[in-house]
Order: C-alpha cells, then structure tokens, then sequence
C-alpha cells in the first residue's frame, strides 16, 4: 500500500513539474515586428515654435512591443512638412538626375531612451530641403509633421504615429555632410589604450585621404592612417556615432580580411595585427572594408610638429609656435592641437624647430602635405588640428 502512494505521489509530482515546464515555456517571450508605435502629442503641439530661438524640441514616446521581447532598439526622428513619408532626402541625394524631390527628411541623430531634445536647427533644415525653399521664400509659420523610427539590428524597421506640430522656420544654408573621422583604439593606442571618449582624445585618428570621392549626403570616403602596431596587437576602429558607446565600428577579423560593422549589434570581436610592423590602414567608411599595406623601412621619428604662418602675431611664420601636441604612445606620428585664424590666412607644417623639414599644400581644410609644397590657404576660424607626418595628411575640424 505504501508502495502504491508512493507512486502515486511520484505520478503527481511529475505531471505538477511537466505541467510547471510547459507553463514557463509557454510564459517565455517570442520577438515579434509591431506595426508602430506611440508618438505622444506634446503640450505645445498647437503653439508656433520658433526654430531660430529655440535650442531644441522635446519628443516622448512608448517603447514599441516586441511581443515582450526584451530589446534595446534605437530612435531616430524624421520630418515632413505633408504627412506624407514616400521620398527621403536620402533617396533626394542619391539622385544625380536632379528630378526627384523629398517630402520626408531623416535627422541625423540617433537616440537610446524613449525622448529626444531635437535639435530645432536641424528641424530648420529639413524644413528648407524638404519646401525646396530659398532665402527670400522661407514661409512665416508652417506645419510640421513628425515620427519616430525604431530599429534593432537584423529586425525591420518600426515607425511611430506622425504628429502635427507649428513652427516658425528661418533659413538655413545648406552645406554638404562634414567628412567624419574613424578611430582607432587598442592596446598599442595612446595612454594606455582602449580608449572611447566622446571627443576622440587619446585615440588614433584616420585621416580623409585628399581628392576620393566623398558621399554629400553621409560624408562616407577614404580614410587613413599609418604608424606602427606590435605584431599580435588587437583593435578596434571606432565610426563617429560609435564614440563612447562602442555600437558602431570595424570589428573582427585580421590582416587578410574579415572585417565586420557592428551596427548596434553583438560585438564581433576585434582586429588582429599578427604581422605586426609599420602599416597604412585604408578603410573604405561606405563599403566597410578595410586594408593593411606593410610599410618598407623605419619613417623617420619627429620632435616636435608646428603650424607656423601668417595668422601668427607679429612677423609670423615661428617654426617654434603653435606646436602641437603628439600621440602619448612610443613610435608617435600622429599630431592634435587647436588653433584660431582671426582671418584668411596662410601655414604650413613644419618639424623639429627648422624649415628643414615641412610640409605644404594648396588645400584645405584637408590636405597631403608634401616637403617644400605651396603655403596652405586656411579660412578664418576654430579648429581642431589632426596631422600624420609619415602621410603628410592634415584635417582641420572646424569647431
């Protein structure tokens, strides 16, 4: 008899637990597409906002529900002026013929939490690509149309509900997409190495190669750079919108190919340098490829790196003034600093306190320096400074 209880407390409890297993599985959540989202309608929707005096628009929305799946996706924000969201200013762009016409621009920037601050300049902006307005045409208010995009890496695309906003426009000039600079960071990198911070700092810059052909609309060309790189190091090369959160960037892969992008997915692993020795890196930021040319012979190590020139005060042109400041790495030919042109002006490059040794162009702000080569023309302004001296390439960054 208490064999036959036994077993049957044993029959229960095994049905309890294959019932106890199916309920979980059941319960587990399976990732599904919505069909959108909700774009809440601010409190100041009916009021006019003023663009040029605004810093930003503040936008809320519901995270999209992936079946209960847990996600972290991206937003990004895009503005119509018709409700209407056939035509990006993307596909505009792509368009050498000049025929086709946006009704919907995509802003640029990308954003983790359900809010944003958008940038109203950047509203300004589309709202003049978007009307095809020119600076004496730009209406007094119109009606603004946003939504929101959501994405996950391998998964489609979600868009929000549009709403309907009132703004007051201003022209704004319509330049190209800057060219956007790559880093390298690794263990041979400076200061220690493995660095991401949001500025670039205490990275390896990968400079635009001068005359390749730049995508107006992404600033997507050729970049690179050269030094050297231990054999057996591992890196990374960081895109812009990879700075501080890793998300974006070459990863995996060596020498003789395998490169992946992360786009805000799992993290593919890092390059590998087994080779090792003075290298060009040529990384192409639209196809995503990247190459590695071994470097013959030892390029000759430099004390010091300045921009001497007319923008100098008094007679100019001080090959010991505004030096800049090199990589805080051993084997360092990579150059940062800042400088300001009151006006148009004139520099050149210059090593080791003496004209021996400079470097010249007739571009700007990118360029390849070459020895004895013309005065640079700079334009009045703020910049950031990158410099190679094995490439002779210079990027000045306007800030």
């Amino acid at each position: 008899m208490k064999n036959i209880f036994k077993s049957a407390l044993l029959l229960m409890g095994a049905t309890l637990l294959f019932s106890a297993c199916s309920d979980d599985r059941g319960s587990n959540p399976t990732l599904s597409v919505p069909d959108s989202f909700v774009l809440n309608t601010p409190a100041y929707a009916e009021q006019a906002i003023n663009l040029k005096t605004s810093e930003s628009v503040n936008l809320t929305w519901s995270q999209p529900d992936y079946g209960g799946f847990p996600v972290a996706a991206e937003y990004s924000v895009q503005i119509s002026l018709t409700d209407e969201w056939t035509v990006s200013n993307v596909e505009e762009m792509a368009d050498e013929s000049g025929e086709t016409q946006c009704n919907y621009y995509i802003l640029d920037d990308v954003y983790s939490t359900c809010s944003a601050k958008v940038n109203a300049a950047n509203i300004a902006k589309a709202i003049v690509v978007i009307g095809n307005y020119a600076e004496d045409n730009v209406p007094a208010e119109v009606d603004v149309y946003a939504r929101v995009i959501a994405s996950i890496s391998g998964v489609p695309t979600v868009a929000s509900n549009s709403v309907k906003l009132r703004a007051i426009p201003y022209y704004i000039e319509l330049k190209d997409a800057p060219i956007g600079i790559w880093f390298i960071t690794g263990a041979f990198t400076p200061d220690g190495g493995w660095k991401n911070n949001a500025d670039g700092s205490n990275m390896l810059a990968m400079l635009p190669v001068p005359g390749a052909d730049v995508d107006k609309t992404t600033g997507e060309t050729i970049l690179e750079w050269a030094g050297y790189i231990p054999a057996g190091s591992e890196f990374k090369i960081i895109a812009p919108a990879g700075l501080q959160n890793w998300n974006y960037g070459l990863c995996g892969g060596d020498e003789s190919g395998g490169q992946v992008y992360r786009d805000g997915g799992d993290d593919p692993g890092n390059i590998k340098y087994t080779a090792g020795g003075w290298v060009k890196l040529t990384l192409d930021t639209k196809a995503k490829t990247l190459t590695f040319t071994a470097i013959n012979g030892e390029p000759t190590a430099m004390t010091q790196i300045a921009m001497p020139g007319s923008y100098q005060p008094g007679d100019g042109w001080d090959v010991n003034s505004n030096l800049l400041t090199a990589a805080a790495m051993s084997d360092a030919h990579d150059w940062t600093g800042e400088v300001t042109f009151e006006s148009d002006c004139k520099f050149k490059f210059a090593a080791n306190g003496a004209w021996d040794i400079n470097w010249g162009s007739n571009t700007f702000p990118i360029g390849a320096g070459t020895q004895n080569g013309s005065d640079i023309p700079g334009t009045a302004g703020t910049y950031k400074v990158y410099f190679n001296d094995i490439l002779g390439y210079y990027y000045l960054v306007s800030q």
